[in-house]
């Protein structure tokens, strides 16, 4: 497995190679010149961009699969896919949403896998098993918060996979459609669903 990126806190690049980056005026080096650079070989450029997307690759995956260690798995596995078709990537294209759909994708792979395990070892599994739902984890200072982890955790992993897709990585209907190989209307009524049942869990939490 590959080595999770390094302490955000490292230096990005050095002054020297800042200065023959692209860097704006903030001295951070564009994503355009870095993935130029990594398909290029560039080591050190490949790490600043692990290290720039992993929060955001991490938060969706998580959000299908609702685990922090099969998260940073999953994560890690689309950041190692991204990696292996790095030099078939048009470097005109954003690098930040291709890697969070490629994280998406795992983390369905990853939830029905689970469920379909789940449901061998169970013999009669109930319909909420085969649906692959999942308690994700909480914990944090704010009930709402909590609340909302616990609602997701009630959703099937198709229906967390849309629901990160458009209102974490902002994308449209359309665009997940394309994504996930699906006919527009399947996701436009899989996302009504998921955000009803959202809000009658939501509503049974604050009751």
């Amino acid at each position: 497995m590959a080595a999770r990126p390094r302490a955000m806190t490292e230096p990005l690049l050095s002054g020297s190679q800042a200065s023959s980056s692209g860097a704006g005026s903030s001295g951070a080096p564009s994503e355009a010149w870095l993935i130029t650079a990594a398909q290029g070989g560039s080591e050190e450029a490949l790490d600043v961009l692990v290290r720039r997307h992993w929060p955001l690759a991490y938060r969706a995956a998580y959000l299908v699969v609702g685990d922090p260690a099969a998260a940073e798995d999953v994560a890690q596995e689309a950041l190692m896919a991204a990696i292996r078709a790095l030099d078939r990537f048009d470097r005109r294209r954003p690098f930040g949403p291709w890697l969070h759909r490629i994280a998406v994708n795992r983390a369905i792979d990853h939830a029905r896998a689970r469920a379909a395990r789940a449901e061998i070892a169970a013999g009669d599994a109930t319909e909420t098993e085969r649906r692959g739902p999942v308690p994700i984890q909480a914990g944090s200072c704010d009930p709402r918060a909590d609340g909302l982890a616990a609602a997701l955790g009630g959703l099937s992993a198709e229906h967390r996979a849309i629901v990160a897709m458009r209102y974490l990585l902002d994308l449209t209907p359309g665009e997940i459609a394309r994504d996930l190989g699906l006919p527009r209307g399947t996701v436009n009524s899989r996302l009504r669903r998921a955000l009803d049942q959202l809000a009658e869990r939501i509503g049974e939490v604050d009751e």
